[in-house]
């Protein structure tokens, strides 16, 4: 069973900052973001590539009900997606880029393989 990490914000901020994290990263392709964060997107960036590779109405309805984009949207499913058909998962790659100046929490990057 995934133990879902709590950020330290309520149920509805930490929910809405990781639609908001994976439609940033399927959006541009890589993003910078602490390495706790970049965990938690990892797994719902993967699921909404997942669901790009069955294009049906349902899965893009899916999507839809995650991603904060309808353009992003599109984008997973006409371009991403089919990128990745012959892969099965591990479509991101996580790269340790050493602490944060202020506050030293442990940065990455997060992008698409």
């Amino acid at each position: 069973m995934a133990v879902q990490r709590k950020l330290g914000r309520p149920t509805d901020q930490r929910i809405a900052m990781l639609r908001n994290l994976t439609t940033s990263l399927l959006e541009n392709g890589k993003i910078e973001t602490t390495v706790t964060r970049a965990k938690e997107v990892r797994s719902t960036a993967e699921k909404m590539i997942t669901l790009g590779k069955t294009n049906t109405l349902h899965t893009r309805r899916q999507a839809m009900s995650y991603i904060t984009k309808e353009d992003v949207v599109k984008k997973v499913f006409d371009e991403i997606a089919p990128k990745y058909a012959d892969r099965n998962g591990g479509y991101t790659r996580i790269i340790k880029i050493g602490p944060r100046r202020g506050d030293a929490a442990e940065m990455c990057i997060i992008e698409l393989v």
